[in-house]
């Protein structure tokens, strides 16, 4: 797949999910969560240039902090998004200021990995991003379904995360 179409897809992905993100929605734990993740997973490491054939290990390096950066966003997205049950048993969550500014650091740090690789003459590709994305996908979700299945043991009066925010009055299925 060329850089071009490769960019577009990372975008599009991006937007879908940073809009979503703040809406409620309901979680479904028996869908296939992991399924994007696997999709944009599978896209970038079947990139032949995901890795700089000139500076192979600065690459690596540059590609692994990327990885890193991109599941340490996912976990700390998962974390300071809220979840809640209502009475009918279905569970829903929506993203927290505290959320936008993960997105807003995790979107800095991918920022300087491609000073610093530019820096050291690695020629990055945007799998290297795609790839660190479907980390950020994959790694959320994973918390997510975990924690959804950790509620259904718990008392339904237990408090969460962000049940001093204000709920929407309104709630759109997804």
């Amino acid at each position: 797949m060329s850089g071009l179409v490769n960019a577009l897809v990372i975008v599009a992905v991006a937007a879908l999910v940073i809009v979503r993100q703040f809406r409620a929605s309901r979680i479904d734990a028996d869908r296939r969560w992991w399924l994007l993740p696997g999709i944009l997973a599978v896209i970038a490491l079947r990139e032949p240039d995901l890795l700089d054939t000139r500076h192979q290990t600065a690459s690596a390096l540059v590609l692994g902090a990327e990885v890193t950066v991109g599941l340490a966003m996912g976990a700390a997205w998962a974390w300071t998004t809220r979840i809640w049950v209502e009475p009918d048993g279905a569970v829903w969550n929506k993203s927290t200021r505290a959320s936008a500014a993960v997105w807003a650091v995790g979107i800095g740090l991918r920022a300087g990995l491609f000073a610093i690789g530019a820096l050291l003459g690695v020629h990055q590709h945007s799998s290297a991003l795609m790839l660190g994305l479907a980390a950020t996908l994959l790694i959320r979700s994973g918390i997510l379904i975990w924690r959804t299945q950790s509620l259904g043991q718990a008392s339904a009066h237990a408090t969460a995360y962000g049940d001093h925010l204000p709920r929407s009055a309104w709630k759109e299925r997804v």
